[in-house]
């Protein structure tokens, strides 16, 4: 069997998802190809949280873009998404500082942002501790998903409404180009063929040009997260990112106090050699995620990470936790870790096998809040 495509996507996680899409919007035919039955990597095993606020001012653009697009989305079916903001919270003077500065530069950007008092956070958050929080930063524009369930209506949408042609438990195990087409091969023989063929997953890289994934600069980070149990009648809006976080996110890194703040860490904390920043995002069944960590290992080196949770992180995050908000509950239900990959000395890694294939993997931390607007620009850029 031999099907004819405009554009083939190999990986149905986010990243994939939205060439796809920005793809038919164009009137291309395209198919998709998805190894499990689902989605299984790291566009379900992250946080759910669309965060421009936390981006360099590059990937704050692709950020801001895929908000649009995904309200847009949203307005057609329900994807789980929630436009009910991030903030941090600043929980000395040194944080303080940072979110003031922050609040500065996105005032430049354009990018509506809101300073709170401690009290206003008080009166916000329900449980937030007062010896914790001395003020905060709000994004009102920002959002919440919960990811597994929304890669899997994003694609009934885009069957229903563009007539994409998704393959799941498809997996290609080669791919290559000849005079007049792309083709890939799936493991059970059959043959595709289309003008182009995008790979977006790392598991499908490795596969298909393993030379060129272990030569690659990509990194593989390993993050450790939580999930208490349902909270009864409490509500926890939006997504709280914390002290920690503000010290590590990107576009701190931009204040003019930042590398001030940042010599003055113990080099040998706990949450240093962890990578540990604490988020807070309520889900829909009203339970509350928390994180997460952040360990490291080249690409080709990625199973040294082990599969298993390392207790002593998760107890690091609770403790902290609780320090910041009094939930009615900690009693966690689910324990897991996300891997994904980003590159050490570019901000995503692309690269053409052949002029018509192209491997676009190594989003890192960026992908749910930045594929969509990053996609966009990538499929005009391809198709230009």
């Amino acid at each position: 069997m031999t099907t004819k495509f405009d554009l083939i996507v190999v990986g149905g996680g986010i990243l994939g998802t939205f060439h796809a899409y920005h793809a038919l919007k164009r009137n291309l035919k395209v198919a998709l190809l998805e190894k499990n039955s689902l989605p299984q990597g790291a566009t379900v095993r992250n946080f759910g949280q669309v965060v421009p606020s936390g981006m360099d001012l590059k990937w704050q653009n692709f950020g801001r873009e895929s908000l649009a697009i995904y309200n847009e989305l949203q307005s057609q079916t329900d994807l789980t998404i929630r436009k009910n903001g991030s903030v941090y919270l600043a929980s000395n003077e040194e944080e303080l500082q940072l979110i003031n500065e922050l609040y500065e530069i996105n005032q430049k950007n354009n990018y509506e942002s809101v300073l709170l008092s401690k009290n206003d956070c008080m009166k916000k958050f329900d449980g937030l501790r007062s010896d914790y929080c001395k003020g905060g930063l709000f994004f009102p524009e920002e959002l919440s998903i919960d990811s597994a369930e929304m890669i899997v209506k994003l694609h009934g949408l885009l069957q229903e409404k563009l007539d994409l042609k998704i393959y799941y438990n498809t997996t290609v195990v080669e791919t290559y180009e000849t005079d007049h087409q792309c083709v890939a091969i799936t493991a059970d023989g059959q043959e595709l063929n289309a003008a182009k063929i995008i790979i977006c997953g790392g598991h499908e890289f490795k596969t298909l040009y393993p030379n060129v994934f272990n030569e690659s600069d990509l990194v593989v980070t390993k993050l450790q997260m939580l999930q208490t149990r349902p909270q009864g009648i409490y509500s926890l809006q939006g997504n709280i990112l914390t002290g920690l976080s503000i010290r590590r996110y990107e576009s701190f890194q931009e204040c003019p106090s930042f590398e001030g703040i940042k010599a003055l860490e113990d080099p040998n904390s706990f949450e240093k050699k962890y990578g540990v920043h604490i988020l807070f995002k309520q889900a829909l069944d009203g339970s509350v995620i928390l994180g997460d960590s952040h360990e490291y290992a080249s690409a080709k080196d990625s199973d040294a990470l082990g599969y298993d949770l390392n207790m002593e992180i998760d107890e690091f995050m609770i403790n902290e936790a609780k320090k910041i908000i009094d939930l009615p509950t900690y009693e966690i239900q689910r324990r897991w870790f996300g891997i994904y990959s980003q590159c050490k000395t570019k901000d995503i890694f692309e690269h053409n096998p052949s002029p018509n294939i192209h491997i676009v993997t190594g989003i890192g931390g960026k992908g749910m809040t930045a594929s969509g607007g990053f996609s966009k620009f990538n499929i005009d850029k391809i198709y230009s």
